[in-house]
């Protein structure tokens, strides 16, 4: 992903017209297009997934969030695809049988790379925050790294940092342990 827009006055239509192999995103009226990610990124947020999804998403015991890998979210202009989502189950029940999902997510994961981050961090985490999501993560697996964030006075404000092959809990998923060594394996 550049930094520069691929077209400012995008559309919904600009956006679907970009070739599949293509990840694109809108962000104030913006369109931005991104290769698939490397194979570091896409390990990190598979394994991410696996180590939530069964205490979280599955069983029942801390149980109680539906996760989503790169769903496409609509918030008025804006679409976005994070890497990794999570709702908690009192407010999105069930998968809905939509191609897009306008509630924000109570959780949001970024796996950031070199031609990411700066849309991650920037563009992406504000939009998160003015839609009220209330936890995100940025994971970076060249770094080796977590930053846990959380809504703070409207914006999303990191309150951790993890670093290695340590063994962490961190919010909002902190009931468990994760092992961070599994994300870059």
């Amino acid at each position: 992903m550049t930094t520069k827009p691929l077209k400012k006055g995008a559309t919904y239509d600009d956006l679907v017209r970009v070739p599949e192999h293509y990840v694109a995103e809108m962000f104030d009226g913006e369109l931005y297009a991104s290769p698939r990610p490397a194979l570091p990124h896409a390990h990190a947020a598979v394994a991410l997934a696996v180590k939530l999804g069964g205490p979280f998403g599955f069983d029942r015991d801390p149980g109680g969030w539906l996760l989503l890998i790169e769903p496409e979210l609509h918030f008025g202009n804006d679409v976005l695809v994070p890497d990794l989502t999570a709702w908690r189950r009192e407010r999105l029940p069930s998968v809905p049988n939509d191609a897009y999902l306008t509630l924000a997510p109570d959780w949001i994961c970024e796996v950031v790379s070199p031609s990411t981050e700066y849309i991650d961090r920037g563009k992406k985490l504000r939009i998160y925050a003015r839609e009220g999501v209330t936890h995100a993560w940025l994971v970076d697996p060249l770094r080796q790294s977590v930053e846990v964030l959380a809504l703070e006075s409207g914006s999303l404000e990191r309150i951790a940092a993890h670093h290695g092959d340590s063994t962490v809990r961190a919010r909002p998923f902190d009931a468990i342990e994760l092992e961070l060594r599994a994300l870059w394996s």
